[in-house]
């Protein structure tokens, strides 16, 4: 029979227990001085920035020079989310995506802005782009033939170019195209066409709005046309009546002229 085996005396496990953590703590002293030195080779420092994407109102280049001096860091320690708030605050920039691209470059793809809209009183600059987001903008960069003019709460800019997008087309179907939408502060809808008409669109729902809208669209054409008139001369409407709606048109009245005889 074979003798059992000893057990190892208590100083000789500790000092093996002591010689494995001594190895592992080397080890990783080891790859957090890899890493460091990583970390600070010049061959990880940034040395190129490429912008891609929406790039119509800013160049790459443009766009590199308001951007690079606020980048910090280098391959590993760059803040990309800091990379993308700085392109977010140059004009026309909607939104960012960064990326690293090893071992020395970040590559960027760049939404810009889509302007669809001016937004708020005629004296302001700001525009509406197409998810309804309002931005600042250099308005001589923008091509302002065609552009409406949306007014409204500023937090609810997207509803008001929403019901601008089904306004729109019913307007334009009776040679009257929308000019301006406004939302006032009591939740009532008024429309100005290219005709210079005021449009009184009321409060509701906005399936209650587009209904006046359309009964409005169906039937103008045929009511103007009642007194030898087409759409280009009405002056204004209410679409505000349960029943139907008013019309004043250029050149027609009700009101007669003739002197009372006594």
């Amino acid at each position: 029979m074979k003798a059992a085996a000893m057990p190892l005396p208590l100083d000789i496990r500790l000092m093996n227990a002591l010689s494995v953590v001594l190895l592992v703590a080397a080890g990783v002293s080891a790859l957090l001085a890899l890493g460091w030195w990583g970390l600070q080779h010049p061959v990880f420092g940034l040395t190129r920035i490429t912008v891609l994407g929406d790039v119509g109102h800013n160049n790459a280049a443009t766009l590199r020079a308001n951007v690079v001096p606020r980048v910090t860091g280098n391959f590993f320690t760059a803040d990309l989310g800091g990379v993308r708030k700085a392109f977010k605050e140059v004009p026309w920039v909607r939104d960012a995506v960064v990326r690293r691209e090893f071992p020395n470059r970040l590559r960027v793809f760049v939404q810009e802005h889509r302007p669809v809209a001016f937004w708020g009183s005629d004296s302001d600059t700001t525009l509406v782009n197409s998810f309804g987001e309002v931005f600042e903008a250099n308005p001589g960069d923008v091509d302002q033939d065609g552009l409406p003019r949306l007014v409204g709460p500023q937090d609810q800019s997207a509803q008001v170019l929403a019901m601008y997008r089904q306004l729109a087309p019913l307007f334009e179907g009776v040679d009257m195209g929308l000019d301006r939408l406004t939302l006032t502060a009591r939740g009532s809808w008024q429309a100005q066409t290219d005709t210079e008409a005021l449009i009184e669109l009321g409060r509701g729902a906005p399936e209650e709005v587009l209904a006046r809208a359309q009964r409005f669209a169906q039937t103008v054409t045929q009511a103007a046309s009642r007194y030898g008139r087409r759409t280009e001369a009405v002056l204004s409407a209410d679409l505000r009546h349960g029943d139907g709606y008013a019309i004043k048109l250029r050149g027609v009245t009700t009101v007669s002229t003739d002197t009372p005889k006594r």
